[in-house]
């Protein structure tokens, strides 16, 4: 009688579904990677996610490990945001440039914390009783513009006021001098925007004021003193990293990203 012989059950290598299932999660490793280094953390959201596993934990933005295309300041677009030390040293340098590059007899430079003040004559810019920027003018803009261009990144805010004497007893004819005033500081901004790139500093950071007769400097009631109020000024803000001050284009901007809409604060 034939004896029936038991086949083997095969050699010592393991089941064939192991080599798919390894390629598979290698693939997935893969993918995985592939997403990591095109994501952008987010600082704040991963403190949320180590604080939901361990409530103990003190976490800060520096310890937030940054991904490949991470923003440090958190900030959605635009311009970067210098540091505060910056911002002071921009500041400086555009105040001592000012000082000793455009200060004269018809313009005054002054600075204090966190802005640099520009007083202009009336015949720096403009001719009596016109707004048609000067070819003087357009000079000392032009003299200007390169360290207006270069401190571009620190400025929240570049605003341009119009002055006028008085020279009329009926305060509500005074809208003319209002007219003028603001004609006059648009016409500077408009120079300004022409002539400073778009992506150095944002036109939304000029702005022209007309305040007319209202703010006077000297006594109307003498020649002197009605040229000394006829004047255009320059206040140069730079940003306040500190604080979201109500009013100025750091602000609105601030709020319009994080909210998308503006909340005017009393």
């Amino acid at each position: 009688m034939a004896s029936i012989k038991k086949k083997s059950s095969g050699g010592g290598g393991g089941a064939n579904w192991m080599d798919t299932y390894g390629d598979m999660v290698t693939l997935l490793l893969c993918f995985f990677v592939l997403l990591y280094s095109i994501s952008t953390i987010d600082a704040s959201k991963w403190m949320i996610v180590v604080q939901s596993f361990n409530k103990d934990a003190l976490v800060n933005e520096e310890e937030a490990p940054p991904g490949p295309t991470d923003n440090p300041d958190n900030k959605t677009g635009g311009e970067d945001m210098p540091a505060t030390t910056d911002v002071e040293e921009a500041l400086d340098e555009l105040y001592e440039f000012l000082k000793t590059s455009v200060a004269s007899d018809d313009v005054s430079v002054s600075n204090g914390d966190g802005y640099v003040f520009i007083s202009f004559a009336e015949s720096v810019f403009f001719n009596p009783n016109s707004s048609v920027l000067q070819a003087k003018g357009k000079e000392v803009l032009d003299k200007m513009m390169p360290a207006l261009t270069r401190c571009a990144p620190a400025i929240d805010e570049l605003e341009v006021i119009g002055h006028t004497a008085r020279v009329r007893e009926k305060p509500n004819e005074a809208i003319s001098d209002r007219q003028l005033a603001s004609l006059r500081a648009t016409e500077v901004v408009i120079y300004l925007q022409k002539n400073i790139p778009y992506d150095q500093l944002n036109p939304g950071r000029l702005v022209p004021k007309g305040l007319g007769e209202w703010r006077p400097v000297a006594d109307n009631g003498t020649a002197e003193g009605k040229s000394k109020n006829r004047r255009v000024e320059m206040v140069i803000t730079g940003k306040d990293l500190d604080s979201e001050l109500s009013g100025n284009y750091e602000y609105y901007e601030t709020m319009l990203q994080s909210t998308g809409s503006i909340d005017v604060p009393d």
